[in-house]
């Protein structure tokens, strides 16, 4: 495959993509499970919806959607919860530390966005080790949310790019619609949670299974750039 024209920056989606954030969000929702006398649900259940957060949490714990009666107020409760607890088991993935170091070491900017809320997404990157991004652009700081491509065009936006000078990272299907929708290169990672579908059906433009293939595309594209000029 072509090596592709080096990115200014690097964007990423946040739960799957840079954090395995799925042990908080699974103990948010069996801490409303217990509270009401019923068994925990399996993390092997509730693992593949962590992307989708509440609605994927609650619907896989409770079988409830956002239109059924009580979803609501299981939210408001949910959201108590894991804002409580919200970084207790919260890590990034294996990998991400050297990846993200190697991004700064080609003088890259990378920032974070996110469908998570920014009631969330702004006391966890400091304690997960992400305080340092360029950016971070909530589920709610534009008027819509991935795979809209509000999101994305704020980001290169506050970063004084051009939407094509960026690359977004995700591990869900909505990701790869927005970073298409917003004419940026984009990439699946399998490491994630990945949600209901294959990444492989996603179209994206490169699929990787470990965060070392993306810091060796990044590299190799700037060596591309700077044997052309």
């Amino acid at each position: 495959m072509t090596t592709p024209a080096a990115p200014r920056a690097i964007l990423f989606d946040l739960d799957g993509t840079l954090a395995d954030t799925a042990p908080d969000l699974a103990a948010a929702v069996n801490l409303l499970r217990s509270t009401r006398g019923l068994e925990p649900t399996a993390y092997e259940i509730l693992r593949p919806t962590a992307s989708a957060g509440a609605r994927g949490m609650i619907g896989a714990s409770f079988g409830l959607t956002p239109d059924d009666d009580g979803y609501l107020a299981l939210r408001d409760e949910f959201f108590s919860n894991y804002e409580a607890a919200i970084a207790v088991h919260s890590r990034l993935f294996d990998g991400i530390p050297e990846l993200l170091a190697g991004i700064e070491a080609a003088g890259l900017q990378w920032g974070v966005v996110t469908n998570k809320s920014k009631r969330f997404t702004d006391p966890l990157l400091p304690q997960i080790g992400l305080g340092h991004a360029a950016c971070a652009i909530s589920g709610d700081t534009t008027a819509h949310a991935k795979p809209h491509p509000a999101p994305l065009l704020e980001a290169a936006s506050r970063l004084k790019l051009a939407p094509e000078q960026c690359w977004y990272v995700g591990d869900d299907l909505r990701d790869i619609q927005a970073g298409k929708a917003a004419n940026m290169l984009t990439i699946a990672c399998s490491w994630g949670y990945c949600g209901a579908t294959s990444p492989e059906s996603w179209q994206a433009d490169y699929l990787f299974q470990q965060p070392a293939e993306l810091l060796a595309l990044i590299q190799a594209a700037l060596a591309g750039d700077a044997l052309a000029a």
